[in-house]
């Protein structure tokens, strides 16, 4: 027999699922908790018990969304040679991943809408934020202070936000991923050249 803690675990996992696959497939705007209940199992009595309204429900599916896609990154980059290619590395899988039809819905095209710029991004920060200056410090470490270095990594994190968003409307998302990655590994070459 379950424990009311296990049965409550239960039901909101099913909505939550029930939510994502709604929002990834049909949006957050032509969703209704309605037909987020339907999928569920359970009645709609039961969502806003757990929920006060879908734009929670979304809140929840967006930051387990951005913890799922924040864990591809690190394995990506790590295979990279040095950090130039580490950092092209990452960016490239974060960009083919967020753009692609698993991600892009709810994190690019509803998740500024329906959580707001500022929620988005510090959502995003919290999972994002600081991943540039660890490997720009150790590559930079004699050349540029600690403020250039955490300034740089938010000049960086912001081209790959804007280019997630780029990628998210391309029609050809794979290869605005690429050409951006690329593009970025060049802007970013002189910083890691060796100085006399």
């Amino acid at each position: 027999m379950s424990t009311q803690a296990e049965r409550r675990s239960t039901t909101i996992r099913a909505i939550l699922d029930a939510a994502r696959h709604l929002f990834i497939s049909r949006g957050f705007e032509q969703t209704s908790v309605d037909e987020i209940a339907a999928l569920a199992r359970v009645a709609k009595g039961a969502v806003y018990h757990h929920f006060a309204s879908k734009e929670l429900i979304f809140a929840q599916v967006f930051e387990e969304m951005t913890a799922e896609i924040a864990a591809l990154v690190p394995p990506a980059a790590q295979a990279g040679k040095g950090v130039l290619d580490r950092i092209r590395r990452g960016t490239l899988k974060y960009l083919t991943s967020i753009a692609g039809d698993k991600f892009r819905q709810v994190l690019l095209i509803d998740g500024p809408k329906v959580l707001g710029w500022e929620h988005w991004r510090a959502i995003d920060a919290r999972y994002f934020g600081g991943t540039m200056n660890t490997p720009l410090g150790a590559a930079l470490e004699r050349r540029a202070s600690a403020r250039e270095i955490e300034a740089l990594g938010h000049l960086i994190a912001g081209a790959i936000s804007e280019a997630a968003l780029v990628c998210a409307a391309s029609d050809h998302r794979l290869r605005a991923a690429k050409d951006l990655s690329a593009a970025l590994q060049k802007m970013l070459a002189p910083f890691f050249s060796r100085q006399s």
